[in-house]
This record gives C-alpha cells, sequence and structure tokens, in this order.
C-alpha cells in the first residue's frame, strides 16, 4: 500500500502514461469511448483495491498538484482557441453551437426539475461538473468541480455518465452522416459556405504546422505554472474588492436587501458563488483567452501539455473515488439520456427552423459534448477538410464550458 506522497503522484502519472500510449495506437475502441475516461474508471478500481492510503502526505500532494495545476491546465488549454478564428466561421455556424450549448443547459436544468423526487440531495454535484464537460470538455469538468469544490465521490457518477452517455450519443451522430444529404434537403439547407470555411482552415493549418521543440515547451510550462501563481494572487485581492463592494451596496441600496458581511474573515469564510477558488479558474480562463490572440497561441506544444495536466488531475480526482461510492447509477445514466434527447430534439427543430445543415448541428452538439476529443472525428466522417472547423468548435466550448458549468451548476444547487 503507498502512503508516501511522491510514491502516489508517480503511480498515477505512470498509469496516465502507459494509457496514452495504448490510446496512441489509434484503436477504433478510442473514437466511441476516450482513454481518459478509461483512465479514470482504472483508477478508481485501483483506489477501490486500496493501493494507495488517504494519509496525511497523500492529501498534502493530492492539494498541492491538483489546486496548482488547475489554472495552469485551462490556460494551456485555450491557447489554441483564438477568438478571431473561431469568428471566421462566420454567425450560422456559431449560431448553431449557441443553440446546442443552450439547449444542453436548458435539458440539465428540466431533467434535474423532472427527476428532483428520486434524485439524491447531492445531486447537483454530479449533474454540475457533467454540464461542464458536456458545454466544453474534460477541462472543463475539472475546472467546475475545482471552483465549486465539489468532493471526488460526487464525480464517480458525473464520469460513468460522461462514458455512458457520451459513447451512445457519439455512435449515433456518426450513423447519422449518410443521411446527411436527406436531411439537409428536408431542411433546406446549402453546405457550400461551410464546404469553402473549411478548405481555407485546412490550407492554413498546413502553413502554421510547427515542430515542437525544447525551448517553446519551456517556455509554455513555465508561463501556465507562473498564470496559475498570478490568478491565485489576484484572486485574493478581487474578492476583496468584492467585500468593499458588497459592504457598499449593503449600505447604500437597502432595496437590494442585502446583508452585509461583518467582517472580511466571515466574507472569505462563506461560501458563495464567486469565491476564490472560482475567481483562480476564472481569471485563468481570461488570460487563456487573451493570450491565444498573441504569439503565444501560436506556439506549438500548449495543446499536448494541456492535455498532460488534464490526464493527470482526471487521475488524482479518481483516486479519491471508489466504486462503492456508485450510487444510483442507472438514474443517473437516465438522466443523461434525458438531457440529450431534448437536446437532439431542439437541434433537429432548430435545423428545419433555421434551415442548418446536418454537419452543422452535429458537430456543433459532438463539440459541446465531447469536446477536442471527438468533434473533429466527426467532421472527418464528413470530409477532412471540415475537419479544422470541429477543432475550432471544440475550441469555443472549451472557452464557456467552465463558465457555463458554473452558472448551470448554481442553479441546479438553488433548486436543490
Amino acid at each position: 500500500m503507498i502512503t508516501t506522497g511522491f510514491a502516489y503522484i508517480a503511480v498515477l502519472f505512470f498509469i496516465c502514461g502507459g494509457l496514452a500510449l495504448l490510446e496512441s495506437t489509434k484503436h477504433r475502441f478510442f473514437n466511441i469511448i476516450p482513454g481518459i475516461v478509461i483512465l479514470y474508471f482504472v483508477i478508481m478500481l485501483l483506489s477501490t483495491f486500496g493501493l494507495w492510503e488517504k494519509t496525511n502526505e497523500t492529501t498534502a500532494a493530492y492539494k498541492a498538484v491538483k489546486d496548482n495545476l488547475l489554472p495552469a491546465m485551462i490556460f494551456l488549454l485555450l491557447l489554441k482557441g483564438d477568438l478571431r478564428q473561431i469568428a471566421a466561421l462566420g454567425p450560422k455556424m456559431i449560431f448553431t453551437f449557441i443553440i446546442a450549448s443552450f439547449s444542453i443547459g436548458i435539458g440539465f436544468v428540466l431533467t434535474f426539475l423532472a427527476l428532483a423526487t428520486w434524485l439524491p440531495e447531492d445531486a447537483w454535484m454530479t449533474f454540475a461538473p457533467l454540464s461542464g464537460s458536456w458545454l466544453g470538455g474534460g477541462g472543463n469538468m475539472a475546472a467546475v468541480q475545482g471552483a465549486l469544490d465539489i468532493p471526488d465521490s460526487s464525480m464517480t457518477n458525473a464520469l460513468l455518465m460522461d462514458s455512458i452517455n457520451y459513447a451512445v450519443w457519439v455512435v449515433l451522430l456518426l450513423a447519422f452522416v449518410p443521411l446527411a444529404p436527406k436531411f439537409n434537403k428536408w431542411t433546406k439547407s446549402s453546405t457550400k459556405l461551410i464546404d469553402d470555411i473549411g478548405a481555407k482552415l485546412e490550407a492554413k493549418a498546413k502553413d502554421d504546422n510547427k515542430i515542437i521543440d525544447t525551448s517553446s515547451l519551456l517556455f509554455l510550462i513555465g508561463l501556465a505554472l507562473g498564470v496559475s501563481a498570478l490568478s491565485q494572487f489576484l484572486a485574493d485581492y478581487v474578492l476583496i474588492a468584492q467585500f468593499h463592494i458588497t459592504q457598499f451596496l449593503a449600505n447604500n441600496l437597502p432595496m437590494l436587501e442585502l446583508s452585509p458581511p461583518a467582517t472580511l474573515e466571515a466574507f472569505l469564510a462563506e461560501n458563495h458563488f464567486l469565491n476564490a477558488k472560482t475567481w483562480r479558474i476564472l481569471i485563468a480562463t481570461i488570460f487563456g483567452a487573451l493570450a491565444a490572440m498573441t504569439m503565444v497561441g501560436k506556439m506549438a506544444g500548449s495543446s499536448e501539455l494541456g492535455n498532460v495536466l488534464l490526464y493527470g488531475i482526471v487521475a488524482l480526482i479518481a483516486s479519491r473515488a471508489n466504486f462503492t461510492e456508485l450510487n444510483n447509477a442507472p438514474l443517473f445514466v437516465i438522466a443523461g439520456f434525458m438531457i440529450l434527447a431534448f437536446h437532439g430534439i431542439v437541434m433537429v427543430s432548430a435545423a428545419k427552423l433555421f434551415k442548418l445543415d446536418l454537419f452543422s448541428c452535429g458537430v456543433a452538439s459532438l463539440a459541446n459534448i465531447g469536446g477536442v476529443a471527438s468533434a473533429p472525428i466527426l467532421a472527418a466522417a464528413y470530409s477532412r477538410s471540415l475537419v479544422p472547423i470541429g477543432v475550432l468548435m471544440a475550441l469555443l466550448g472549451y472557452i464557456i464550458g467552465t463558465g457555463g458549468g458554473l452558472l448551470i451548476g448554481k442553479i441546479l444547487q438553488s433548486l436543490s
């Protein structure tokens, strides 16, 4: 049994490396169930069998690595999400993505309300991080969990839904690809503009292709860790400003019916929406979105480094859970299918109403629910030239996923 912090972290990253190596074989299995989902359940299985113990040393290592690497991961994963390139997709594609995001968010709220009688009281803690994943990706799931201080035990059912429901949805969307001509005829849509944008983006991607080297990796690692430290530093000052603003509003605008915090210590101790952890994630997100529009965004290696940290953080989360905590699993899986069913109905209705094509609807859906791991795969099923569109749409999900997940989480918490 592992009881030391270093051995605990070393084993987790070794398992991450082994599964990532298997995933690099490009086996068809990993197109349906991403390696990161398999990683979660493998490590959770080892945790269930007691490979490591929750000692003071392993707990300290867990908190130090996770809390410090989480903002760095968010920053790195956002560096390829240049908002200017995303805007170049045109209003139709972005509009389709917005419809997909809103329908997923509303689906979470309606499903939560419909199953409120049967769901456990803390069910919002399962839905909140999952909504971050289904609006962006695994990084957003980890960010929402960290920002809302959701216990790792609540992540078990979230990962189960993110595995089973997601896999079924990917298969369905891939199965619908041959039906695109009939669907587009039914909605009276045209794909000429999408084909032109895809060809231009593919040509630009070839021109921008750069080799990952030591200097870029060292710079990006240093920058990401620096952003993490700066985000934590700024979050404290933002909270102090938030404290003074709350006091001012409470004392000068009585119609708001705000209760002024007595002291700064009391205010910081409250578990309010915009707490320190939330601000750290939001600040890192802002830094990432801004840096993506600079030369830093063009540097090679940011996506790879971000994925390394993502694997490590997911491994850490899984290491604190076990299969004995897999409660109400069938009900949560049913809830996942209800969310997807509502989302699908809205997307088909919007396609008919606004003359949207099947490619735009499918990629917008999977850019939210599957993220960078699967949206390009679906795009490639239509045409190789459309892969860059899938990538950019998924990156847009990374940008909005954390904020959207936090909002949905707070809505569901208020409904509990």
